[in-house]
Formats: C-alpha cells, sequence, structure tokens
C-alpha cells in the first residue's frame, strides 16, 4: 500500500465506504439474536453473543486484522500501521437490550470495521494501527452494572468485583468469561501497552434532537451526569373503606407529594436541561382495598452541570429530612467533557461530507464516559427516527448510517496518520 498525505487519505477512506456492505452487515449481525418483531435480544457473553463474535472475527480476519482479547473478553479488531506507535480506537459494543434493535452498539461496531474495509479498498496505509472493539456487557442487562468491558479496560481493578456479579439464573461473569476463553481459545490477550492516541465513538442519537433539527449529524461534546436514588416513604397499613381521610398515614399519597416537590426544584435547578424520572415503585401491600404502607421510588436525575448536580443532591436531602424519608444513593457519576481537538477533528469530517451537524451533549451513557479517562476521546451521532431506541422499531435512514461511517472514516485516517 502507498503512503498518502493525510488529507488525502482522510478523503479517499470516506470516499470508499460501501452502503451495500454497511447495510449489508448490519443485516448479517442482527440475525444473531433476530425475534419475531425484527429486534434483537442478544445477552452479553451468552451463546448467541458468542455466534456474534466468531462472525464478526471472521471478518476481521477476511480483512487482514489481527484480533486479541482482555481479561474483560473484550474483542480488539487491529489493522495494523507501519510504525510502532498507539493506536486510533474505534468500536461500540454488540449486546442488547433484551426488546432492543439492530442499530444500538452494533452500528458503532460495524461502522469501524466498515473504515477497515475500505481503507484497505482504496489502498491507504497509515502510520498508526486502527482498532476497532466491541465492548463487552455495555447494556448492563444480563450482568449489572453495564459498561463493564470498558469500565475495567480502563481500571481493570474492577474486574475483581465484576467477576461476582451474577445473571438470574446465577451464573457470574467470571463464570461467562471463562466460557468466552473455551469458545475461542485461540485468540491471544491483548498486550499491555500505553495509552491509545484516541477514541471515537460512532454511535445513533438515541434521542430526537437531531431529527427535530433536520441535521444528519451530531459532533457530542460530553455526556451528561446522573444522580440515582431510592426514596422510602413509610405509612401504616389500614382499610381503605373505614379509615377516614384524615386519619390516615398514607405511604403513597407521602410519596406522591414528595415526587411533585422533587420534580419542581429539578427542574428549577436545571431548567431546560433537566431530565428528572420516576421509574421504579414498589407499595407494600400493593393492595386495592389497603392503604400503603411503605412505598419505595427511585429518582434519575440527569444534568451537563456539575454544580446542578450538587445542588439536587443538597436539595434532595433537605427535601427527605423534612419529610423523615429515608434516602439511599444508588448511583452517581459526573458529566465528562470530551477532547476539545478530537470535537474539532469530527466537526472537520462532518464538513467534508457536505452534512450539516449539530453539537450536543449526550444524554444517555456510552462506553466512551469510561475511555475518556484513558485517552482523547469524542462521539459522533446520528439521528434516531422518532428518538426510539431500546426498541424493535428502533430505526435510523440508511442515507445517514452511510454518512456517519462517512464522517468517521475521514476522522479516523486523519487521527492514525498524526504522529
Amino acid at each position: 500500500m502507498t503512503p498518502h498525505r493525510t488529507d488525502e487519505a482522510a478523503r479517499l477512506a470516506s470516499g470508499h465506504v460501501s452502503p451495500a456492505r454497511l447495510l449489508a452487515s448490519i443485516e448479517a449481525l442482527a440475525a444473531f439474536g433476530t425475534r419475531p418483531d425484527h429486534g434483537v435480544d442478544r445477552p452479553a457473553l451468552s451463546a448467541t453473543d458468542f455466534k456474534a463474535r466468531r462472525h464478526l472475527i471472521e471478518r476481521a480476519y477476511a480483512l487482514g486484522c489481527t484480533v486479541t482479547t482482555d481479561a474483560c473478553a473484550n474483542l480488539f479488531m487491529r489493522r495494523a500501521g507501519t510504525e510502532d506507535l498507539a493506536p486510533v480506537m474505534t468500536g461500540s459494543h454488540i449486546d442488547t437490550q433484551p426488546t432492543g434493535g439492530r442499530l444500538d452498539g452494533c452500528y458503532g461496531v460495524l461502522a469501524g470495521i466498515e473504515c477497515i474495509a475500505a481503507l484497505n479498498d482504496a489502498g491507504v496505509s497509515t502510520r498508526r494501527p486502527l482498532e476497532v472493539v466491541a465492548w463487552t456487557n455495555e447494556e448492563g442487562t444480563r450482568f449489572q452494572p453495564g459498561a463493564m468491558g470498558s469500565s475495567a479496560f480502563v481500571d481493570p481493578a474492577l474486574l475483581e468485583r465484576y467477576g461476582r456479579a451474577a445473571d438470574t439464573s446465577g451464573t457470574t461473569l467470571a463464570d461467562a468469561l471463562d466460557a468466552h476463553r473455551r469458545t475461542f481459545p485461540g485468540l491471544a490477550m491483548r498486550a499491555e501497552q500505553d495509552r491509545a492516541h484516541a477514541f471515537i465513538e460512532l454511535h445513533i442519537e438515541q434521542g430526537p434532537q437531531l431529527e427535530l433539527a433536520n441535521v444528519p449529524l451530531g459532533v457530542v461534546s460530553g455526556i451528561q451526569g446522573v444522580r440515582w436514588y431510592a426514596l422510602t416513604c413509610k405509612g401504616v397499613a389500614a382499610h381503605a373503606g373505614t379509615t377516614p381521610m384524615h386519619a390516615r398515614h398514607d405511604a403513597m399519597t407521602l410519596a406522591i407529594a414528595l415526587g411533585t416537590e422533587i420534580e419542581t426544584f429539578a427542574t428549577a435547578l436545571g431548567r431546560e436541561h433537566t431530565r428528572v424520572t420516576f421509574g421504579r415503585w414498589s407499595v407494600t401491600p400493593n393492595s386495592i382495598n389497603t392503604i400503603a404502607s411503605e412505598v419505595t421510588f427511585t429518582v434519575d436525575f440527569r444534568h451537563p452541570d456539575a454544580d446542578v448536580l450538587a445542588a439536587f443532591d443538597h436539595r434532595l436531602a433537605q427535601c427527605a429530612a423534612r419529610h423523615r424519608v429515608a434516602t439511599e444513593s444508588l448511583f452517581s457519576h459526573e458529566p465528562v467533557r470530551f477532547d476539545d481537538a478530537l470535537i474539532a477533528h469530527l466537526g472537520d469530517a462532518c464538513a467534508a461530507q457536505g452534512g450539516r451537524m449539530l453539537t450536543l451533549t449526550s444524554g444517555a451513557f456510552h462506553d466512551a464516559i469510561y475511555l475518556a479517562k484513558h485517552c482523547p476521546t469524542a462521539m459522533l451521532f446520528v439521528p434516531s427516527r422518532g428518538g426510539i431506541s431500546h426498541n424493535p422499531n428502533e430505526a435510523t435512514d440508511d442515507d445517514h448510517l452511510v454518512l456517519g461511517t462517512r464522517a468517521l472514516a475521514h476522522a479516523l485516517a486523519a487521527l492514525c496518520n498524526e504522529s
């Protein structure tokens, strides 16, 4: 292969993306775990997932890549560079929600593989290796928490705790990792090395902003932070027909009032960026004709500003103390700001495709949230039709899937030729 100037390599790579090959690869991967409603159910490290991984490994070998794994069964498909330099990484995940679609995560992995194929077709060599990664258990539906593979890649000490996580059948992650090693005995372990040069994750938006703005590409500036809490309201069980309203101690009435108060101050604190959700409810005794004696509900609060998140923590603690309600912090993560230079790279790549772009913050978590601690990281979004995801009806227009892949190929080729 002939060395090319950085701008020429980027142009050739994006120009050799094959729409037919990309779209066929999405259909082929969706066959592993396909549902009657055309959705996909592919739990992490399941037998179905292993078949899908074998499919990807065979594709990578056919493209001349080497394939390695690591202690958390992440798959690394590497196209060699001409120099011994840190790789440029791209990718996402291939595990799905139980009633998921065929694009969430999978698109980012398959687009990365298509970028390797495009570089091959264009006869372009790059200074740095290009590595496409399929991270393990991003969704967290089989083993909790999610994003195990990417977080353990960045912080290997997490794997000891993760290994004890069990699915509903009692199988632990450690058991599943053993099964992965037995299924793929020929995969070498990825060598320990310095940080990657960069990581870019291409993903469907999973929300409506791009579609509403009629913009085909989104450059993601960061991922908003989150707070998860459980609140438990106490009452006294009593007969629904005989207990006067003024004499009741109704845990559900308290919970509803508390939820309204939390939503009011959360919205005031975060204004248009507030995302507050009361997702899980547990009612005791959960009887139609008995006053509730205990109600536990969860609060999911998200915002891109760390100061707003801290203010929410303070206001929630005050509110709970005033109403004598017990609170439990379930999860907390600060906002992540992506690398400015990579954001600019993606802006240039989008401009080179002639596509209008929008800069936005991701409302959902992605593997990139952890990679940002490891190396310069950024994300690229394409629109989700109707803003729908985690749903068999999840869809993105074919033209947008191709455009996003072309922009990714442009950015990766340029990055792979950096010194």
